[in-house]
C-alpha cells in the first residue's frame, strides 16, 4: 500500500476507527510525523487531540537505529532495546548519554508546542495513540506505556503502517490495534508514502491550535 502523504493515510486511518467515535475517544499524537495523520483522525471522530512526546534513543554511530526510546511523564519511562544494544557493545554510561540529550530535547519539545495548553485527559476515556508507522516499534512501546500509566478506559494503537513482527510484539500492549498495511519487505515507513516530507515545529503548532485538547471545548476551523 502506498500513501499519497501523511493526511491521506490519516483518512484512511479514521474511516478504519469510526466505529470509536461515539465512544469520544482522546487522540494522541507521537510528534512529529504522526500529528498530521492523527489530525484526520481526530477531525473524522470528533476528538480531542495532543501530544506524546517520545523520543527515540539512537546509537551515537547510527542515530537512525534506536537502542531505545524515552517518553515524557513524571518519571520518565525508558525502553532499552536488549538486541540492538548487545549487538552494538554500548555501554549503559553511553546508553544514558544519548538519553539525557533526548530528555533534553523533549522539555524544549514541551515548552515549544504546548505552553500553557492544558493536557489531555485520559483516565476512564478511549485512548486512540496514532504515528505515521512504526518500523522497530521501542519509541511506540514508550508511547504506550505513558499512555497506560493515566488509566485509560480503551488503549488503541493505530497507524497507517507497520511490519507484522513488529506489530505481534506491540499487540500484547494494547487493548486494540488497528494498522492498515503490514508488508512482509519492510525497509523504512517512508518507503510507504509519496511525500514524507519531514514535518515542521510550525505544523504540530497549527495542527495543536485547530482542535482541543478536551471535549468540553468547541473545535475551530
Amino acid at each position: 500500500m502506498l500513501f499519497q502523504n501523511r493526511t491521506d493515510a490519516g483518512r484512511q486511518l479514521a474511516q478504519a476507527l469510526l466505529k470509536y467515535k461515539d465512544r469520544h475517544p482522546v487522540v494522541l499524537a507521537l510528534p512529529r510525523g504522526g500529528v498530521p495523520v492523527a489530525a484526520e483522525v481526530a477531525a473524522a471522530l470528533e476528538a480531542p487531540l495532543d501530544l506524546l512526546l517520545v523520543r527515540k534513543i539512537g546509537l551515537p554511530d547510527q542515530p537512525e537505529l534506536a537502542m531505545g526510546a524515552v517518553a515524557d511523564a513524571e518519571e520518565p519511562i525508558i525502553i532499552r532495546n536488549s538486541d540492538v544494544i548487545e549487538l552494538s557493545g554500548i555501554s549503559a554510561k553511553g546508553f544514558d548519554a544519548v538519553c539525557k540529550e533526548e530528555l533534553a530535547e523533549i522539555a524544549r519539545r514541551r515548552k515549544h508546542y504546548l505552553e500553557d495548553r492544558p493536557r489531555s485527559a485520559v483516565k476512564d476515556h478511549v485512548a486512540i495513540v496514532i504515528d505515521d508507522g512504526v518500523a522497530t516499534g521501542a519509541t511506540t512501546l514508550a508511547a504506550i506505556r505513558t499512555v497506560r500509566v493515566r488509566q485509560p478506559k480503551e488503549l488503541v494503537l493505530a497507524v497507517p503502517v507497520a511490519p507484522l513482527d513488529t506489530v505481534e510484539k506491540l499487540h500484547a500492549e494494547v487493548d486494540a490495534l488497528v494498522c492498515l498495511d503490514t508488508p512482509e519487505d519492510f525497509g523504512a515507513i517512508g518507503y510507504f508514502y509519496r511525500d514524507f516530507h519531514q514535518v515542521s515545529d510550525d505544523e504540530v503548532i497549527a495542527t495543536l491550535k485547530r482542535f482541543p485538547a478536551n471535549r468540553t471545548q468547541a473545535p475551530q476551523g
